[in-house]
């Protein structure tokens, strides 16, 4: 299972009264005049970005007539969704749409990654997430680097605490050899890689695509995750990452070209045993 998360509480909640509306028959213009609130409003909650007062709540189970079970877990939503996520507290650092990202990726019960130069976050020691953001922003200053890795620290806890994330990374082999940080960076990059793979082998599967393969469908792409949620109520959500810009999509379209990329690529990495040697004999080269 996964913990708790108010985002992942107000995305489910939305997609639930945006259902009921539906099935109510009611257009989004329709039902922001029917309760008096502006469209914009209504697409924000609908969307999980906003959450709903408890009045507005109720007068909208009434008025999709809502049994009393049905309304009773919306209103537990509504009220885990009003909680705050502990990514809050970094909200004058991040846009909107990466605090998102990290109460869904908080709440996700499992995420498939594909990284191509770079090890994933969810993976890097403190001084290659240090190296990392550095190189992102480098006029930035030394208290904000502190607090941007602080953050990136904290979302960590998902692969080694007590609710553990599943993930699937897929990784170029070309992370093993870029020399972020330097080479004790590096070294020491590769060898926290080894201990996760032998400390949680039934919830961390690591996967090389080696400099041998010819080519996949992800192979040139920039970084993306899949993400899965313990309720059967929410759809698969990715996260794609480009030089210019970050963003959650749930196109259904784009992110069943993003799943069948990502299957490509695991299709081309070597399996576990050969992806585990492969980070240890960079690791060993490295060290002379």
């Amino acid at each position: 299972m996964a913990p708790s998360s108010p985002t992942v509480a107000a995305w489910e909640l939305g997609r639930r009264l945006r259902e009921k509306r539906d099935e109510a028959g009611l257009s989004a213009t329709a039902a922001a005049k029917k309760f008096g609130i502006t469209a914009a409003y209504l697409s924000e909650f609908e969307n999980g970005k906003k959450n709903i007062g408890e009045e507005r709540l109720t007068a909208l189970a009434e008025a999709y007539e809502l049994d009393g079970e049905e309304a009773a877990e919306l209103r537990s939503l509504r009220d885990e969704a009003g909680s705050r996520g502990w990514w809050s507290e970094y909200s004058a650092l991040f846009s909107d749409e990466l605090l998102r990202f990290f109460g869904y990726e908080h709440g996700a019960e499992s995420v498939r990654s594909y990284d191509s130069a770079i090890v994933n976050g969810l993976l890097q020691t403190e001084n290659y997430a240090r190296a990392v953001i550095e190189a992102g922003a480098p006029n930035i200053r030394l208290a904000e680097v502190e607090r941007r890795l602080e953050c990136r620290l904290r979302r960590q806890h998902r692969i080694t605490g007590s609710e553990p994330l599943h993930l699937n990374s897929v990784i170029s082999e070309a992370a093993l050899h870029q020399r972020i940080g330097g080479v004790g960076v590096l070294a020491e990059q590769l060898e926290h890689l080894v201990k996760l793979i032998n400390t949680h082998p039934d919830t961390l599967d690591i996967r090389i695509v080696p400099f041998e393969v010819t080519g996949h469908d992800a192979i040139g792409g920039s970084p993306f995750l899949l993400m899965t949620f313990p309720t059967g109520k929410l759809p698969m959500l990715l996260w794609h990452e480009t030089v210019t810009s970050k963003q959650l999509i749930t196109d259904s379209l784009t992110i069943r070209e993003h799943s069948l990329a990502h299957t490509e690529a695991s299709k081309a990495a070597l399996n576990r045993e050969d992806s585990l040697n492969k980070i240890v004999s960079a690791s060993r080269n490295l060290q002379g």
